[in-house]
């Protein structure tokens, strides 16, 4: 382990990569990710359960009861369940963000894949975004996927990142960069 990595990072990386091996060998990887995805959905639209999980003054048979309801609502794998009630034992349910991003990058490294940011100034068609998934995917080795956004701040151009690698043809950065070299001289 490196030793630039912070304790949160450390140990989000361990608990999702137990909960990765444990699916795949259970069989069951494809739905704990699906039902991670359900649950990080959840997480992102509830502000209520946001705060009740980074709340640590709920006592631990409160959050089993809260994620049980949950996991029997959402049809929750059993791996995925129990995978929830050992973090609200072990007192590391508020890690939950971290393991979960953790999880699904393990999930598209598995399948050979890389996650990647899009930004653009504008709306693009299906079929553009199918065009640079095709081409980066290419160059890359590796089979693209893409978060889309727009930002119309960018004024013309695009952002994209992928891991450490980011293109920046905005507008926005040109002007910043000629702003830059006309107060250096």
């Amino acid at each position: 382990m490196s030793n630039n990595k912070s304790f949160s990072t450390e140990t989000s990386e361990r608990y999702s990569r137990a909960l990765f091996e444990i699916s795949k060998e259970s069989g069951e990887l494809e739905k704990v990710e699906t039902d991670v995805k359900t649950f990080k959905s959840l997480i992102e639209k509830s502000l209520e359960l946001k705060n009740f999980i980074h709340n640590p003054t709920h006592n631990i048979t409160n959050q089993n009861n809260v994620f049980n309801i949950l996991s029997d609502k959402l049809s929750f794998s059993k791996n995925f369940k129990n995978f929830l009630f050992l973090l609200v034992e072990k007192r590391r349910i508020f890690f939950i963000s971290k393991i979960i991003e953790s999880f699904l990058k393990l999930c598209l490294k598995k399948r050979g894949e890389l996650k990647a940011s899009l930004i653009s100034s504008k709306e693009l068609s299906e079929t553009e975004l199918e065009n640079i998934s095709k081409e980066l995917s290419l160059s890359k080795g590796s089979k693209i996927k893409f978060d889309f956004k727009i930002d119309k701040e960018l004024i013309g151009g695009f952002k994209l990142h992928i891991g450490s690698f980011m293109i920046d043809t905005s507008i926005k950065n040109k002007l910043k960069k000629f702003q830059q070299r006309m107060l250096e001289n």
